[in-house]
């Protein structure tokens, strides 16, 4: 369903952040493929010390509301809108996050409508996908599993396991759900540029999301970030859940190279996973241009 912002709290722009002591701006409710409500995930941000949050669902901005941004305001939390975008370069999905956008802007909105249909479609593509391998899928029950969310891979995985049609989640994304199998439908997502002008004609900024997930040789890599520089993006993200020295200094110099600010986010789903824990997020480096500057 497209999203309702109806709730979301005014105004939209981010305290000034000159000096944020830690910071978290990647990370997932259950209004996409998190198991957190959006409540739930600001107080385990607290509780791991986060001053400085975005909640950046896939495709959706459902987790803002008056009553979120209370909550964080009272606890001294400041909370960063947020939304990790779909789209397509070069035949390749990517993901852009925006951060600090006005969610009330009329084109934004519009472009959330649209991100929605998309995923509906590309739902129901996977389901026919998954059919005529033989399984017994019910998209309805799928949509159940995925409430108050959209549908993604994930919940379509969580189906066939509970259906006793694969014996793990693993397994399903091994064999029929992963990376160039039958159920990863190249859905008509929006190209790049159009994603990077609906988050920047809101007024947010545009930030290329884990780079290093699209397992891209640096020639590739290079290229992206020319590209996105070339149509508007100002920022990449340097650090995304546990790195290694080693990447966050490759991804460091093509941050200088292009002339890109940085950001940093754990990537957070769910509680258990050591690897994208919420607020576990490593500083950036020193000679890095920070995301926020673009908004303080």
């Amino acid at each position: 369903m497209p999203p309702d912002l109806c709730n979301v709290a005014e105004p939209r722009t981010a305290p000034y952040m000159s000096a944020p002591r830690k910071i978290d701006f990647h990370c997932h409710s259950h209004f996409s493929d998190g198991s957190l409500a959006p409540e739930e995930l600001v107080r385990l941000a607290l509780q791991q010390e986060v001053t400085h949050l975005s909640i950046t669902d896939h495709d959706t901005v459902n987790a803002y509301s008056r009553t979120l941004e209370a909550l964080a305001a009272g606890e001294g939390l400041s909370l960063i809108t947020g939304c990790e975008l779909s789209c397509q370069w070069q035949r390749r999905n990517i993901h852009i996050v925006g951060l600090n956008m006005d969610l009330h802007h009329v084109g934004y909105r519009q472009a959330m409508q649209a991100q929605s249909q998309a995923r509906l479609r590309r739902a129901n593509s996977i389901c026919a996908a998954l059919q005529r391998l033989g399984f017994d899928v019910n998209l309805a029950a799928v949509q159940d599993l995925a409430a108050p969310g959209i549908i993604g891979r994930p919940h379509f995985a969580q189906y066939l396991v509970e259906t006793r049609q694969m014996h793990s989640l693993a397994a399903a994304f091994k064999r029929v759900l992963g990376s160039g199998k039958a159920g990863d439908i190249k859905t008509n997502w929006p190209c790049l540029e159009t994603a990077v002008d609906w988050i920047t004609q809101a007024g947010g900024v545009a930030v290329v999301a884990h780079p290093l997930k699209y397992k891209l040789t640096l020639t590739k890599l290079r290229g992206l970030l020319a590209d996105f520089a070339a149509v508007g993006g100002q920022a990449m993200e340097v650090v995304t859940g546990h790195q290694d020295p080693s990447p966050t200094r490759t991804l460091a110099d093509l941050a200088q190279r292009f002339d890109l600010h940085a950001s940093a986010g754990s990537d957070f789903h769910r509680p258990g996973q050591p690897w994208a824990a919420l607020g576990h997020v490593q500083p950036l480096p020193d000679r890095c241009q920070p995301v926020w500057e673009l908004w303080s």
